[in-house]
């Protein structure tokens, strides 16, 4: 199966953004990890600040099945909304932290709408347990 990984918005600077809540672990090293574990898969990973290259990646449609973080898209893009509204594929939506205990503009997701399942609040594990729910 192949598994696209998405991130949007800031992502970049796991393992150095507000450690108290995102952790210390890069996301590059938590990719190994996954990939390492998952090795009967084929786990590619995307990530961007930019509302409309995040919207084109996930247009490529080469991929099985989407795990995707938007980040602070989460809570107002219509447009990547609208985006995976058109993916007829599994998709799972991952917060790392818990946004239901965050601040009450985050507590609101837009995309989880169109998404299959929504993980929040288990951390960089949150990524691992949305390939596992995969069929």
């Amino acid at each position: 199966m192949k598994i696209l990984i998405v991130n949007g918005p800031n992502l970049n600077l796991l393992g150095t953004r507000e450690p108290e809540i995102y952790g210390t672990v890069t996301m590059e090293d938590y990719l190994e990890k996954l990939q390492s574990e998952f090795s009967t898969h084929e786990i590619s990973y995307y990530q961007s600040n930019i509302e409309g290259e995040l919207i084109n990646r996930l247009q490529k449609d080469d991929f099985d099945a989407l795990v995707i973080n938007p980040g602070a898209f989460t809570h107002y893009s219509y447009a990547i909304t609208d985006c995976l509204k058109n993916i007829q594929k599994q998709k799972i939506e991952v917060h790392i932290s818990n946004i239901y205990k965050r601040e009450e503009f985050r507590q609101k997701s837009v995309t989880a709408a169109n998404s299959d399942a929504v993980l929040s609040g288990f951390g960089m594990d949150g990524y691992r347990l949305a390939i596992l729910s995969l069929k």
